[in-house]
């Protein structure tokens, strides 16, 4: 595939095609046999890839529409996941110039410690909230796991969407700096 280029619909258009497709699979009944494990967040790992990556085809709105929707349909309190995710997303954002000098481990370590601190906010949210949640054992193994995911993730975004972090002065076809 191509690269994509700065504020491309392309790429707007593709991180909606594959948060459609994730969302979509996590509600397919596939085994209705509970497992002693909670599966990843992909959808999360994803949008930090996308975020750490290349945050100019990454649109705030994307984002809010993308988790709202995912909140509604996943019966999460509306809204909590989603104003976290936007707060880590935006951190990234923030982060891009550091992270693009830095190497993958330093990437790595900065997208897992926003994964594990909205994880763990939105769990105290809930808790302070009295909601009904999952184990905490459970949180745990998702946010492992979710962590753990995170560089086959942005390998295979890299190889299928040429999702890379821009070089130092790199420029888009228009010759904006990235």
């Amino acid at each position: 595939m191509t690269e994509l280029g700065r504020g491309s619909r392309g790429g707007i258009l593709a991180y909606l095609a594959i948060a459609a497709l994730l969302t979509a699979a996590s509600l397919l009944p596939l085994n209705t046999v509970p497992r002693p494990w909670a599966a990843p967040d992909i959808l999360l790992a994803v949008t930090a890839a996308w975020a750490a990556r290349r945050p100019d085809t990454l649109p705030v709105l994307a984002v809010a529409g993308v988790f709202l929707m995912a909140d509604f349909l996943f019966q999460r309190p509306p809204g909590l996941f989603t104003a976290l995710v936007l707060g880590l997303t935006e951190w990234l954002r923030s982060r891009a110039p550091a992270l693009r000098r830095g190497s993958f481990p330093a990437e790595w370590a900065a997208v897992g410690a926003g994964i594990v601190a909205v994880a763990l906010l939105n769990r105290v949210v809930l808790d302070l909230a009295m909601t009904p949640q999952a184990p905490l054992g459970l949180t745990l193994i998702q946010i492992l796991l979710t962590v753990a995911l995170y560089p086959l993730i942005a390998g295979l975004a890299q190889i299928a969407f040429g999702l890379h972090r821009p070089a130092q002065g790199e420029v888009d076809n228009l010759g904006h700096r990235l």
